[in-house]
């Protein structure tokens, strides 16, 4: 089921907010009644986008273990969308797309248990304004809907995040993998270092609630401006 307009109004305004620094780490955010008087929804609204942050590690967990990217210390969201949450750490970047394409692949559709050998592939190269490229993304997603059109269409606002919620597909649990490897000749190319250069990697792969395939993105990220922060039992 597609996330409601309200229930995403609520968890993107609270994760600027702690992107931004208006909650800080320890900080308990507002009951439930007063974010519903202030955003002007239901109680249940909240409770959903609550959920959504918990999802993301924006506000802790009971038990249990959690990790999230940062850059520069700050927490990254990839399903509201990486440039976004980069440039709420006060960080402008750009973001170059170096492939938007139809793929072909039957050994990707049993690997990753998609209901189709048809994919959408995204590759992405995000820079710092007036500096280095900082991060390259290699997504593959279903060849549905409006993920199709993008094909021929182009991204919906030039975001990734934005085409895959209007193809009406809903991240809920995800796995990620993250070591560190050499740049080959290729992407050091790209990324501008040398070849050799060692960058962390990162893949996740995240499916809808009831399993059905979303997305595989692979990245290489800068390790100077890049981390994985994992917690572990944490109460907030």
């Amino acid at each position: 089921m597609p996330v409601s307009p309200k229930r995403r109004l609520v968890a993107d305004a609270l994760r600027d907010a702690i992107a931004t620094g208006r909650y800080r780490a320890g900080e308990r955010l507002p009951g439930e009644h007063d974010l519903a008087a202030h955003f002007a929804v239901s109680r249940g609204t909240v409770r959903a986008a609550l959920a959504d942050l918990a999802d993301d590690e924006y506000i802790s967990t009971h038990g249990g273990v959690g990790s999230v990217v940062t850059f520069d210390g700050a927490a990254l969201d990839p399903r509201g969308g990486w440039a976004r949450s980069i440039a709420a750490a006060g960080t402008e970047v750009t973001t170059r797309i170096l492939r938007l394409a139809r793929l072909d692949d039957p050994r990707l559709q049993a690997e990753l248990d998609a209901a189709d050998a048809v994919f959408v592939a995204v590759d992405r190269l995000r820079s710092v304004v007036g500096g280095r490229p900082v991060s390259l993304e290699r997504s593959v997603l279903p060849h549905v809907g409006r993920l199709a059109a993008a094909t021929t269409d182009g991204l919906v606002d030039d975001s990734l995040t934005a085409t895959i919620a209007e193809a009406g597909l809903v991240p809920a649990t995800a796995e990620q993998w993250v070591d560190v490897v050499p740049l080959d000749l290729d992407d050091a190319a790209l990324l501008d270092r040398a070849a050799g250069t060692p960058f962390l990697r990162s893949r996740r792969v995240s499916r809808t609630a009831d399993g059905a395939f979303v997305e595989r993105v692979d990245s290489l990220l800068d390790p100077d401006r890049f981390r994985l922060h994992m917690r572990f039992g944490t109460t907030r």
